[in-house]
């Protein structure tokens, strides 16, 4: 297995690994701070540059077949590694905070809205949620301001912990109705917004729900009878 040392520390740009394979499907590390593609946010980009100055570009990162491992895909044309190759594993931090800020404020969004989610995607700078809703209609404004009293509430963001039989005992705590969360390894991550929200969920958040920054609901669409799609995007000019 792989040690995910963004689920200790989300905000870990990098860190020494060691390569345990390299294959047509990319390359497994021992360790890595790389986000794999789950919960509709991205794979992390970055770079494994090893000991002697060679340097890998990865441009996406996915979970592999076995459980727990994560592989990271290279660009094609790049240096080739081998097992046993020490690295540093860096990602593109700039990329891998604006999804965080995004999927943080998605867990917001889900609690401002009161229906199951049917889907979801993370982007750099927006994100949407498809919302169970067949006939209640959806005020713009209204969840804008919502929102950004939410995030400007500057409520701390913190994993935690449950196992697979406490999740059974509350189903409340899936939102999403299409995907579950991964049972089988004895526990489920979960992340709490003080006072607003608790849910699983394995992605990377940040730590406070001030470090978003300002949003704007870009649009409400319509998707099915059941589905109302809400598109959030940071304001322009905002920063965390």
């Amino acid at each position: 297995m792989t040690e995910l040392l963004f689920y200790a520390n989300a905000y870990l740009k990098n860190c020494e690994a060691r390569v345990v394979a390299a294959h047509e499907r990319g390359i497994v590390l021992d360790r890595t701070v790389f986000y794999p593609l789950g919960g509709g946010q991205p794979g992390d980009v970055g770079s494994l540059r090893t000991e002697d100055g060679r340097e890998v570009t990865i441009s996406d990162t996915r979970k592999g077949d076995a459980p727990g491992t994560v592989v990271h895909i290279p660009a094609p044309g790049g240096v080739r590694l081998n097992a046993g190759d020490r690295v540093v594993a860096a990602i593109d931090w700039d990329r891998r905070h604006h999804h965080m800020r995004i999927h943080t404020c998605l867990h917001l969004l889900s609690a401002v809205v009161p229906a199951g989610v049917t889907g979801g995607s993370v982007r750099y700078d927006s994100g949407r949620l498809d919302f169970d809703l067949p006939e209640q209609m959806l005020d713009r404004d209204v969840i804008e301001m919502r929102l950004n009293e939410l995030i400007g509430g500057n409520y701390a963001a913190t994993p935690k912990w449950i196992t697979d039989e406490e999740l059974a005992d509350r189903p409340e705590l899936v939102k999403t109705m299409s995907v579950k969360p991964p049972v089988g390894l004895g526990r489920v991550r979960l992340l709490e917004i003080a006072g607003a929200d608790l849910q699983a969920c394995g992605g990377t958040h940040v730590a406070n729900t001030g470090e978003i920054g300002r949003v704007q609901i870009a649009k409400i669409e319509n998707k099915g009878t059941h589905n109302r799609r809400v598109t959030v995007a940071i304001a322009p000019t905002t920063s965390p």
